[in-house]
């Protein structure tokens, strides 16, 4: 049962961290300054920019590798709920023709409070630095 657990969690890890990778990408091949003065537009610090983009980048990489899961994973979660109030929410679950729905902010959302309360060990290189035992996934 334990595997089992540690797979899906596996799964919601790497799914989470390549997504948010990809998403820091984008940030930057795109043309930071045009992300930074849409923060600007919709209220934000401008220069907030980099740091999402940089968490992004840097954090979904870290939980590819399974470094930090259960913070990175908290942290995401806040960086989610903030996108859906400050962004997403007028737009609707689904979107609004103008833009995007908060659907997918959800579905990361709820990925990454899962981490936070679950962790994921397997094949992590925060459990093969600091697990006590090396015969099996532990919880």
């Amino acid at each position: 049962m334990l595997l089992k657990s540690e797979i899906g969690a596996l799964i919601l890890r790497v799914t989470l961290g390549a997504l948010f990778f990809f998403h820091g990408m984008a940030k930057f091949q795109g043309g930071i300054e045009n992300i930074v003065g849409w923060f600007d537009s919709i209220g934000l610090p401008g220069p907030l920019a980099y740091g999402v983009a940089g968490l992004e980048l840097v954090g979904g990489i870290a939980l590819l590798l399974g470094m930090g899961t259960r913070i990175l994973s908290g942290v995401f979660a806040l960086l989610m709920i903030g996108a859906t109030l400050k962004v997403k929410l007028s737009a609707g679950l689904l979107g609004n023709g103008q833009m995007a729905g908060y659907e997918l902010d959800l579905a990361l959302l709820a990925m990454a409070i899962y981490l936070v309360i679950n962790g994921s060990k397997l094949l992590s290189v925060s459990e093969l630095i600091f697990r006590k035992d090396s015969d099996k996934v532990t919880m």
